[in-house]
């Protein structure tokens, strides 16, 4: 339904047929994969797959088929192969079901090109925050991964949708596209770039956030013991309006019979 709206030929095979127990196209090798596929997908049918020779990189829990999914599509690269892909962010980190020990053959295997977070309320199904996964074959900075974090982007469009704008876009991209030229700098709080020895000296997760580590604040110049005096002083002021406004609440409640 989702390809015909958008006019788009799909071939989804001879007959309709579940992607795990039944490939459809077992012989295809593609040179781009994208997907945005269910997330922590439960009851998959792990039970009867536990031989698939796509789990080359360990067998996926059977009460989670994030890394079913993400080995499915890999088994289904080109040698030259790229794909991108939307996970739920438990992936980036999880250890749980063996997911931790396929993370970490994937990675080791050069596989993993970016990795971006994103904000959340970006569907108009879940409001869960996600990370977009982008791996390669034939990666153009080979031991190197890019991290993005893209968590501060996008504009609230509704009450609770978000929409990236196209400059936000083009900012992801264009760092996407400075990494593989090799010229990408660091920014903190934004994108970093890290080696597989680096990934591995953080038990192989691969939260954006561990590696760009957090924004640079502008220093305003004001000195740090004024600073610390004229906050205590504003926080000092709070306490005595909180204790006024608990007076009155007490009041209130005093003279509709409730006591406190």
């Amino acid at each position: 339904m989702n390809l015909a709206i958008r006019g788009i030929e799909p071939d989804l095979g001879k007959y309709a047929a579940d992607t795990f127990l039944d490939d459809q196209h077992p012989t295809l090798r593609a040179d781009y994969i994208m997907a945005n596929p269910p997330f922590n997908l439960s009851n998959w049918g792990a039970e009867q797959l536990k031989d698939d020779v796509r789990w080359q990189y360990g067998m996926p829990p059977a009460g989670n088929a994030n890394f079913a999914w993400l080995q499915h599509m890999i088994y289904h690269l080109a040698p030259g192969g790229r794909m991108g892909m939307v996970l739920a962010n438990g992936s980036l980190s999880s250890q749980s079901g063996g997911e931790g020990e396929i993370r970490k053959n994937i990675i080791e295997a050069d596989l993993v090109n970016c990795i971006v977070a994103m904000p959340s309320q970006l569907f108009y199904t879940t409001q869960i925050p996600v990370s977009l996964w982008f791996l390669s074959r034939r990666k153009k900075q080979p031991g190197k991964t890019l991290f993005i974090d893209a968590r501060k982007m996008g504009t609230m469009v509704t009450r609770k949708l978000r929409e990236l704008s196209e400059s936000d876009i083009q900012k992801i991209a264009g760092t996407y596209q400075a990494f593989a030229a090799g010229t990408l700098e660091d920014v903190k709080g934004f994108c970093a770039v890290a080696s597989t020895e680096e990934i591995a000296r953080q038990d192989y997760i691969l939260t954006p956030g561990r590696y760009v580590g957090i924004e640079e604040q502008a220093d305003d110049g004001e000195p740090f013991e004024e600073k610390m005096a004229r906050l205590t002083g504003e926080l000092s002021d709070l306490f005595a309006q909180s204790h006024q406004l608990e007076a009155q609440i007490k009041e209130q409640l005093g003279a509709i019979g409730y006591e406190i």
